[in-house]
């Protein structure tokens, strides 16, 4: 941990800094993958909302 003193004796203490990297665009799998995920929670929340109102 970075830490530097001031004139008055106060502390300071800083984070560390992380590289910085650039993200990558998604291969066609990653994509596919993706849009099955999105299907799946689309048909969960969808259900849950219907036994929501069919319970109450």
């Amino acid at each position: 941990m970075y830490t530097t003193n001031t004139s008055e004796g106060i502390l300071n203490n800083y984070a560390p800094e992380t590289s910085v990297y650039y993200a990558e665009y998604p291969n066609q799998d990653q994509k596919r993958r993706y849009a099955f995920q999105g299907a799946i929670a689309l048909l969960f929340v969808n259900f849950l909302v219907l036994t929501a109102l069919a319970v109450s």
